[in-house]
């Protein structure tokens, strides 16, 4: 990190998928004040063009871009990443925020219905994203994908078993990507990495507004999630690459 608190992120060009919610406008803050250019998606238009709005406002003459890409669409997705590398000249990260949940009360009221819905926002957002992005990150001197998970991918709960072996997936998925990376790195090491930041949950200033009463331990704050992300491209990619960054204590 240099003087100016930018470290490497200064000039650097990063994606972030789901980019409309808190965990979303905290990270487009956090790198537009780090120097980053952001290219910023969600599904919901409107809520994207605020997210876009507040980086913007809050740092001015940061570079924030938001569109509206459909992340299940493989081909959209590579569009999205090659329009990004061309109009910039490089891609130095995708961070992926796409969320969802769904759970019930126990492990045998699961409506499997879940999965369906839990597999596309968790799992196949994730394929799309790193296989549309793997070849601009390898590109970079500072390619960083960055997935968030959860705890409760590696300690299922009985009614959270959609939602955990989602997580689970995507965390192998991503792994399999840092492989990607590892063996493109050759005797070097990898020059790019794929990287998994583990919370229990995430809360943010409106969650406790409207539960002021409740302590929620061991939650993530959205800006230290942020703060987390922002920080990957400060330690080198041999360090991080295939690795589970923890947030909050391990189950």
């Amino acid at each position: 990190m240099n003087a100016n608190g930018t470290g490497r992120l200064e000039g650097a060009v990063v994606a972030v998928a789901g980019a409309a919610g808190p965990a979303g406008r905290a990270t487009l803050l956090r790198l537009a004040e780090a120097g980053a250019t952001v290219v910023a998606s969600d599904a919901d238009a409107a809520r994207l063009a605020e997210a876009v709005d507040a980086a913007r406002y809050a740092h001015g003459g940061a570079t924030v871009t938001g569109d509206t890409v459909d992340l299940l669409d493989l081909g959209a997705t590579r569009e999205w990443a090659d329009r990004t590398e061309k109009e910039f000249g490089r891609i130095d990260g995708l961070v992926h925020l796409v969320g969802g949940w769904r759970g019930s009360a126990s492990f045998t009221e699961t409506d499997t219905a879940h999965w369906d819905v839990l597999e596309r926002l968790l799992i196949r957002t994730v394929q799309h994203t790193s296989l549309a992005f793997h070849d601009g990150l390898l590109r970079s001197d500072r390619g960083r994908f960055l997935l968030i998970s959860a705890a409760g991918a590696s300690a299922p709960t009985a009614g959270n078993a959609a939602y955990a072996a989602s997580k689970a997936a995507a965390e192998a998925w991503t792994l399999a990507l840092a492989d990607s990376f590892r063996k493109a790195g050759g005797e070097e090491g990898p020059k790019a990495a794929a990287a998994i930041l583990v919370v229990k949950a995430l809360v943010h200033d409106a969650m406790r507004a409207e539960r002021p009463n409740a302590k929620f331990a061991g939650f993530t704050d959205v800006s230290e999630l942020a703060e987390a992300i922002a920080g990957v491209w400060d330690r080198p990619a041999r360090e991080v690459n295939g690795q589970r960054l923890w947030l909050t204590p391990k189950p």
